[in-house]
């Protein structure tokens, strides 16, 4: 991938990071603030899906869940928005789950996204005033590693697509360009739903 920047006439930096470290993520952020002198927008997409029946998730699983679906993304947006101006831009991916729980067993996915949710709604009271938007992406099925077209997860949600088939990850990256365009500088605060109808 930054091969394919730079070859464009871009600038890239690949950072490996665990999101659930709170000193990686803090060291990620101030490695990219000193190559590129600033930071203008933060997509907080980094996530992991462990579940299974309220009574047999183990509280290893549940913290491993929060330390990166939650404290990773307070971290990097705490860190973010210190370098950000007037203008900046912080999208957060959450989940159509927090609207619709399919399925069982996602009882603890769907507590970290919720949590995301909330922390947009009121985040935007803190950064408003400095002219940094901060908006929430709900994507539903998608093809991802996580929840790949055609494995178990399809076979129960895809019926209730109203598009007939699982979204495709650039669709879901298009609703973040916007949210990071110029074009979006009056939305803030917003849960934006991209779940082909699933939630409809």
């Amino acid at each position: 991938m930054v091969a394919a920047i730079e070859a464009a006439g871009g600038r890239a930096l690949a950072i490996q990071a665990d999101a659930g470290d709170p000193a990686a993520v803090r060291a990620a952020v101030a490695r990219t603030v000193e190559a590129f002198g600033g930071l203008d927008i933060l997509v907080n997409n980094a996530g992991i899906a462990l579940g299974g029946p309220i009574g047999e998730i183990t509280f290893e699983d549940y913290q491993r869940m929060i330390a990166v679906n939650v404290t990773g993304v307070f971290v990097a947006t705490q860190e973010a928005a210190r370098h950000m101006q007037a203008g900046g831009r912080i999208v957060h991916i959450g989940s159509s789950m927090t609207r619709y729980a399919a399925f069982p067993g996602a009882s603890l996915y769907t507590l970290t996204k919720g949590a995301v949710a909330g922390f947009n709604r009121s985040l935007v009271r803190d950064l408003g005033p400095r002219g940094i938007t901060v908006n929430t992406v709900h994507p539903g099925p998608t093809d991802t590693d996580m929840n790949p077209d055609g494995g178990p997860v399809s076979k129960i949600v895809g019926p209730g697509m109203a598009i007939g088939r699982y979204g495709k990850a650039e669709e879901v990256a298009s609703v973040v360009a916007y949210l990071a365009s110029p074009e979006a500088s009056f939305v803030t605060g917003a849960d934006l739903v991209a779940d082909g109808g699933f939630t409809a």
